[in-house]
């Protein structure tokens, strides 16, 4: 469920090949939960569904992924190429964006959340 435009608006102000990343990403969680509903909060893309399941933002260099800490920890070893924390991955521009790790990610909070 979106609940206003503003995820489109956010997407819109981004070079195409960026849009196109963050379409991608934005499809992969309609795809899993298309129930979910979709807002802008902290300034970016948030999936909510009872709480905050993830969040996505784009920046100069790099796609920023938030799955929160527990949607971190059990893709540590897929996770190895990229520079993460506790509740963030970043995903190099200029490298392929992993869209099927990011879709696992999904899948991953979506039942750790399922009420």
């Amino acid at each position: 469920m979106i609940e206003n435009d503003s995820v489109d608006v956010y997407i819109s102000e981004f070079p195409i090949e960026v849009q196109e990343i963050l379409t991608n990403i934005r499809t992969i969680i309609f795809e899993e939960a298309p129930e979910i509903t979709e807002k802008i909060s902290y300034q970016m893309p948030t999936y909510w569904r009872g709480g905050n399941l993830f969040h996505f933002a784009a920046f100069k260099s790099h796609i920023g992924f938030y799955p929160t800490p527990s949607g971190i920890t059990p893709f540590e070893e897929a996770l190895t190429p990229y520079k993460h924390g506790k509740g963030s991955i970043r995903f190099p521009l200029n490298e392929p964006i992993p869209y099927e790790l990011i879709r696992k990610m999904v899948q991953y909070r979506l039942k750790e959340t399922e009420i």
